[in-house]
């Protein structure tokens, strides 16, 4: 949630962050409420204080009448300050929901654009292969390596699921510890998440459990939800905690399944693996101090790309543009990996992102830290370490060789103990 007084005090810059944010939100009818709010605040706070008078009084010596009078007045305050507080209690609630839409202010330096053919690139790192023959994309690899197996889950559980076979279950765990020990090196804490999380978590990191445009599968009669993501139950894990600046920053590590509608994904860039109902993802998340936060947020994209250089796959940097920002996020970059299978002639596919969403969602999850006698709202970041199934893509379809079969990285073959999966689904011992 955007601090409300700065919202007021900023409200023509909000209302250009909404509109560049291609985004539909009120912010003047916020301040309206907020104003409102605060009125009402300030009309039962003065009664408070008459019938503290009121009852100050009542330890003097009165008349029989003057006694009656101020029980009187005390009864009518009594009323008046119930009416008030009722009155306060649906401002605070129509105020909230009306500021819930309001989304956080972007970056400067995020370009300005309403989807992500607006994202801005700003480096790339290592060069597409080039092949002697038409490369396969990963859906035909998994099937000719009897590695992904779509046709059987969608019988089993629907369309979007797969099963995941042979050699590549191993190369799915080995890309698992893979990150995580590059994560463990930088300091972050590891951790496997619920799969669950209350809606209130969801809301307050920014995700929207209900409603046609919800991304998200809800429990119905629970009050919980699937995660979509560790970022979730990661931010959540200081919920209603106030910390203390010593221990900033937290770094934390999620391994987590995640689980996606994908409502109205559709299209060729959708097939197999990149758009799931369901994969598994390990993600980062950092409590830090305000001033700190864009520098985690930089250190965040250094991590994410020692995981891809690690692994030898070529991929490029984008600056997200303000309408793909989300709602939450105050700058997003993403890590685009080069998919030769994609596309008539490869293309490039989000495989990370990392945002910092300075103190929006601390604000809505009551997560602050004590600084010099004060209390601050921290600062929150998230990225992705590495989404599995795309990283599985992205592995099969740059490594695949003219006989049909895969190498393995190096860097990798080390975890999965062998380095190529061949067409008969047999893999090499490493040399």
């Amino acid at each position: 949630m955007i601090d409300l007084k700065f919202l007021k005090d900023n409200l023509a810059a909000m209302e250009k962050n909404i509109r560049d944010r291609n985004m539909q939100a009120d912010a003047a009818a916020v301040v309206g409420l907020y104003d409102r709010r605060n009125a009402l605040i300030q009309e039962i706070d003065s009664l408070r204080t008459r019938r503290n008078g009121n009852a100050a009084k009542m330890k003097d010596k009165l008349s029989a009448e003057q006694r009656s009078a101020l029980i009187e007045e005390g009864k009518s305050l009594k009323t008046e300050i119930a009416a008030g507080e009722e009155k306060l209690e649906t401002a605070e609630k129509e105020l909230a929901a009306a500021a819930s839409r309001i989304p956080n202010m972007a970056h400067p330096q995020a370009p300005v654009g309403k989807e992500d053919k607006d994202n801005l690139e700003i480096k790339r790192s290592g060069e597409p292969a080039v092949f002697s023959f038409k490369p396969l994309d990963h859906v035909q690899l998994g099937e000719k390596l009897d590695l992904i197996d779509f046709d059987t889950a969608t019988k089993v559980s629907g369309t979007k699921f797969y099963y995941l076979k042979n050699e590549a279950v191993f190369l799915e765990l080995a890309l698992t510890r893979y990150a995580l020990d590059i994560l463990v090196k930088h300091g972050f804490t590891p951790t496997i998440t619920p799969d669950i999380a209350k809606e209130e978590i969801l809301e307050g990191i920014g995700f929207n459990p209900r409603g046609a445009e919800s991304n998200i599968y809800t429990l119905e009669g629970t009050g919980t939800c699937l995660v979509g993501t560790a970022e979730i139950t990661l931010g959540g894990y200081h919920s209603d905690s106030v910390l203390n600046k010593e221990s900033l920053p937290i770094r934390m590590a999620g391994l987590s399944h995640c689980f996606r509608r994908e409502a109205g994904a559709a299209g060729q860039f959708s097939k197999g693996l990149y758009r799931v109902h369901q994969f598994s993802k390990v993600e980062m998340f950092v409590y830090c101090a305000p001033e700190d936060s864009e520098e985690w947020h930089a250190k965040l994209l250094a991590i994410e790309e020692e995981i891809f250089r690690g692994l030898d796959i070529p991929y490029r940097v984008v600056d997200t543009c303000t309408g793909d920002l989300g709602a939450p996020a105050y700058r997003k970059f993403d890590i685009e990996a080069w998919m030769p299978g994609r596309g008539e002639s490869g293309e490039w596919g989000e495989v990370t992102s990392t945002s910092n969403c300075t103190d929006y969602q601390s604000r809505r999850l009551g997560v602050r830290f004590r600084d010099e006698g004060r209390t601050r709202y921290v600062h929150m970041l998230n990225g992705t370490a590495i989404a599995l199934s795309r990283g599985l893509i992205a592995i099969l379809e740059n490594f695949q060789e003219a006989d049909g079969s895969v190498r393995i990285p190096p860097r990798l073959a080390a975890y999965t103990g062998f380095d190529r999966i061949s067409p008969k689904g047999k893999a090499s011992a490493n040399s």
